[in-house]
């Protein structure tokens, strides 16, 4: 209970933004359509190469011979 004043305000405020948008900038808007097109990769070229084998080299370090099991079986 209590929300007819909340909902009639939000109400208000979603048709005031519906039918009275603010005047838009077309020119703008078009400059910003028709712009030079941008690269996807924007990390291309900045910074050092990544070697992903030597990441898979440091994995040798962690024990996988454990099982998930170990720490289901203490009882509470």
């Amino acid at each position: 209970m209590g929300r007819g004043r909340a909902k009639a305000k939000q109400t208000r405020v979603a048709r005031e933004l519906k039918y009275h948008s603010p005047n838009t900038d077309l020119d703008a808007l078009q400059r910003e359509l028709a712009g030079s097109p941008k690269s996807y990769d924007d990390y291309a070229g900045s910074g050092e190469q990544v070697d992903d084998e030597a990441d898979d080299e440091d994995d040798g370090n962690y024990d996988d011979s454990s099982s998930d099991s170990d720490w289901r079986s203490r009882s509470r």
